[in-house]
Parts: C-alpha cells; sequence; structure tokens
C-alpha cells in the first residue's frame, strides 16, 4: 500500500509535506544532539585545558615566592643558599616539576635611586634595601595536541623581597 502524500499550508503560510495525517518530525531532537555534542565536547575540553595551564601558572608563581621569601629570611642570612632557595621553591609546587629555579641580588636605596661607590652609598643619604628575586620556570605539556601549534609552553614566575636588614 501506498503512503497518501499532500502538500497543505501551515498556519503561517509555508508550503509542507504531510504523511498520512501527521507531521514527520521523529528523530529530530537526536540528529540536533549528534551535531551539538561534539562541539560541547571541544568546548568542555578546551575550558579544563585553560584551567590547567592556569593552574600551573600559579604554581610556578607561588614557587618563586616560597623561593624569594626563604632566602630574605633572617636578615638575608639565606640569600645564597641557592640550593635552599631552589628546595623551597619545589617544596611548594609538589604537583609540577619545576625546571630553573635562579636568584639574584640587587641593591638600592630607600627612595628609589641606585646606590653608586665602592663604597655603596645613596647620594641622598637613604638607606641601602638588598632585593632578592627569585625566578623560576616550567614546561607545560598540553592533554592536546594541536598541529603547527608548539607542543609545550614554558611557564615562568617571579618575585622580589626586600631583604631586612
Amino acid at each position: 500500500m501506498k503512503e497518501q502524500v499532500q502538500v497543505v499550508r501551515t498556519e503561517c503560510g509555508r508550503r509542507g509535506l504531510r504523511w498520512a495525517g501527521a507531521w514527520r518530525t521523529d528523530g529530530g531532537a537526536l540528529i540536533e544532539t549528534a551535531l551539538a555534542l561534539p562541539l560541547l565536547s571541544l568546548l568542555l575540553l578546551g575550558a579544563s585545558e585553560f584551567g590547567l595551564v592556569d593552574y600551573e601558572a600559579i604554581e610556578v608563581t607561588n614557587a618563586a615566592r616560597a623561593g624569594a621569601q626563604y632566602g630574605a629570611q633572617q636578615g638575608g642570612r639565606y640569600t645564597t643558599d641557592t640550593t635552599g632557595i631552589q628546595n623551597a621553591a619545589s617544596a611548594d609546587a609538589p604537583n609540577i616539576t619545576l625546571g630553573t629555579t635562579t636568584a639574584s641580588l640587587s641593591l638600592v636605596c630607600s627612595d628609589g635611586t641606585i646606590p653608586a661607590g665602592p663604597p655603596m652609598v645613596c647620594a641622598s643619604g637613604a638607606a641601602i634595601e638588598t632585593i632578592l628575586t627569585v625566578k623560576t620556570q616550567a614546561t607545560f605539556n598540553p592533554l592536546i595536541h594541536i598541529p603547527y601549534v608548539t607542543p609545550s609552553f614554558t611557564l615562568h614566575g617571579q618575585a622580589s623581597e626586600t631583604v631586612l636588614q
């Protein structure tokens, strides 16, 4: 038996096909879901990847801060203890693998000028402050590797502490 097909006008004036008195809309939601699900999955994966990068960047910066705080404690007694600074930085970021951690000292006058010397003195008579700067870095490898995009990213952290005399 052959189905009857009629061309009918809808309320909006558009033409549509009608089979045996009923509109055929079976499976429309399934097709829409099948088309939208890959895009939504890709967005979710991208958001989680961005969250991982942000987390590791915060960890690298916090590790630099921990290293600077370690080196600046007790009147600057530990400013030259690079191993202790590196250990403090690594202990603060246990979930990531830190690359290089460097520490450097600089002198600055309390009024913001640079001391001249030897002997190091400030032209304005201000006190000389010692600044300890710690820089850390780590490599982030994304979960998704996109062709023609760098397969890894280097994240940098930096923190400075004034060493109390």
